[in-house]
């Protein structure tokens, strides 16, 4: 059982939908003629619709050509994976339900209904909202960043956990960077049994990478004034017998 999320400046649905369909590099199709699996295969553009090219034979384009024009006839699926080895690495799932249209060498996607489903729950996305929305701006660097802290900088990760309450970490034998937006950066806690995620907030958002060096930066700055949490001592402790 996880610990209680606080999604305090965090990214609005739609936003968060638009980042996950950014990074996405594959999609499974839900559609008449079955489900098929792109991988690489499709672009986004300006208002969230999906272009999607499929190969000649593909049972897809069969369908798509052959169903009535504007009616709703496909699902698809995008999964946000966190670049992090971690327990649970799912972070969220997108769906979109819509129809396809032709277009040269392509299908071109257009959503109905959006659907965003987060570990605190699913939550139906406003097409209009959607369309307006961009990525957060440092959706497309956050695997790097991600992955650099928890190689990199382990000891950075684990001065941060002086900001999370102590009895979040209770049991705790691992906390990895699990997510980072320009509104904070995630922690998951992970327990022998359970795992949970904690939210640090930046003070302000960040809209590019220069910017969230300085918020990382009064983070650590503000984890340095705090004293050790005890769920961590008692961890090192016990690790050394």
């Amino acid at each position: 059982m996880g610990d209680s999320q606080s999604w305090t400046a965090a990214p609005a649905a739609a936003e968060r939908a638009r980042s996950v369909l950014a990074v996405a590099w594959s999609c499974a199709v839900t559609a008449d003629g079955g489900r098929e699996e792109f991988v690489g295969a499709h672009t986004v553009d300006e208002d969230g619709r999906v272009h999607v090219r499929v190969p000649e034979g593909s049972a897809l384009l069969a369908a798509a050509i052959c169903a009535p024009r504007g009616e709703p006839n496909a699902v698809l699926e995008f999964a946000d994976v966190a670049p992090v080895p971690v327990r649970g690495r799912i972070r969220a799932r997108l769906w979109l339900a819509g129809y396809f249209v032709p277009e040269d060498d392509h299908l071109v996607f257009h959503p109905t209904r959006v659907v965003l489903r987060q570990p605190s729950g699913a939550v139906v996305v406003d097409l209009d909202e959607f369309a307006a929305a961009a990525p957060d701006p440092l959706a497309l660097a956050e695997s790097h960043l991600l992955t650099h802290l928890a190689d990199c900088h382990g000891d950075a990760v684990e001065r941060l956990t002086r900001l999370v309450d102590h009895a979040s970490l209770h049991g705790a034998v691992r906390v990895q960077p699990l997510a980072v937006d320009r509104h904070g950066l995630t922690l998951r806690i992970e327990r022998n049994r359970a795992h949970g995620d904690v939210r640090l907030a930046f003070h302000t958002p960040a809209d590019d990478v220069g910017q969230l060096t300085e918020r990382m930066h009064v983070l650590l700055t503000q984890a340095g004034a705090v004293s050790c949490p005890r769920a961590l001592q008692r961890q090192r402790t016990d690790g050394d017998r």
